[in-house]
């Protein structure tokens, strides 16, 4: 099992900035990605960015491409999602996703491939 916690949610006025963490523990050596994913009320969870293990390759949602960077400390078990240029439409809360290496390549910007998650921290862009 692999324990997920984030942190670094808030309120911050559009234009500012948030760095959000998510350290990761348990049996974390079969990590083949992480990543962030957000939901807002009433619609469905959605991508937001992932960084793969190893190499650090990062993909990210078109909606936050230039403003948000995805990236990880292998020492601590920790990925990293700097937030800046906030939006009101980017106000959801935030979840962790780690996913584990398969026999086959694992697409990291579907919510449904993620095998862990962690309970979330809430980010509220205010106009």
């Amino acid at each position: 099992q692999v324990q997920l916690v984030e942190s670094g949610g808030g309120l911050v006025q559009a234009g500012g900035s948030l760095r959000l963490s998510c350290a990761a523990s348990g049996r974390t050596l079969r990590t083949y990605a992480m990543g962030w994913f957000r939901q807002a009320p009433g619609k469905e969870r959605e991508f937001v960015a992932a960084i793969k293990w190893s190499g650090g390759s990062t993909y990210y949602a078109d909606s936050v491409k230039g403003r948000f960077t995805i990236s990880r400390d292998i020492a601590r078990n920790t990925v990293y999602l700097q937030m800046n240029s906030l939006k009101p439409e980017d106000t959801a809360a935030y979840y962790c996703g780690a996913a584990q290496a398969r026999s086959y390549a694992v697409v990291v910007t579907i919510p449904g491939n993620m095998d862990y998650w962690g309970k979330g921290t809430l980010v509220t862009v205010s106009s």
